[in-house]
């Protein structure tokens, strides 16, 4: 990583770091300092994570210089975008500042327990992209069923019109007029007696004829 983009993230990470983190984070270090004394063991970037988590920008900004580009190297191969490996990247350091103390010496080196971190990061990201994506093909999956659907309903439709047509084309003309009158616009059978000038007693012969002729109708074509 480039030494202006380690000194922005430096200057970004170390503001979101309370008092009362750095007051904890500089006992344990401080512990774990003097265990390493004792035991004689350690590495440069373990002693600079130990001395991160006693609140140490300066070993910070050190350590970023040395283990940056590894973090972007393991975000990289796991993420092939390289603006959102340089997010990963920011995102890890960020944790390693702000996580410093929880570095266990006992358990591996500074520089395996970041990349460790990174690692992580960049899977999660992958799966949640992935996760993303897959919401996507579903909700577009359900909306091109939905679009299926209502072409194929329309489809029936409009051939039951079709059928319900040829149905009533078969009827006499009294019948057919009847039933448009009482079915499709909605007429009493006075009111269609009325309007067809024919006795209340015929207009519902007919109608009952009609209605019995077309159920045939339809039931022949089914």
């Amino acid at each position: 990583m480039e030494r202006s983009s380690t000194a922005e993230i430096h200057a970004d990470v170390i503001r979101g770091r309370s008092t009362e983190d750095l007051a904890s984070s500089r006992a344990s270090a401080s512990e774990r300092n003097h265990r390493r004394r004792r035991d004689g063991t350690g590495d440069a970037e373990s002693d600079l994570l130990l001395q991160v988590a006693s609140g140490d920008e300066e070993a910070f900004s050190v350590l970023l210089e040395r283990i940056g580009c590894r973090v972007y190297g393991v975000a990289r191969r796991v993420i092939h975008d390289p603006a959102q490996a340089e997010e990963i990247t920011q995102e890890v350091l960020l944790e390693v500042w702000r996580t410093a103390a929880r570095f266990d010496t006992v358990r591996g080196t500074a520089g395996a327990w970041i990349l460790t971190v990174a690692h992580r990061r960049a899977v999660d990201r992958v799966r949640s992209e992935q996760a993303e994506r897959d919401r996507t093909h579903r909700i577009g999956a359900r909306h091109q069923q939905r679009a299926f659907d209502a072409v194929a309903d329309q489809v029936i439709l409009d051939e039951e019109h079709r059928e319900v047509a040829a149905a009533l084309a078969s009827l006499t003309g009294l019948q057919r007029q009847a039933i448009e009158l009482a079915y499709y616009q909605g007429h009493t059978y006075r009111e269609v007696a009325e309007l067809l000038d024919t006795s209340l007693g015929t207009i519902k012969t007919r109608m009952r004829t009609g209605l019995l002729r077309l159920r045939e109708e339809l039931e022949a074509d089914r």
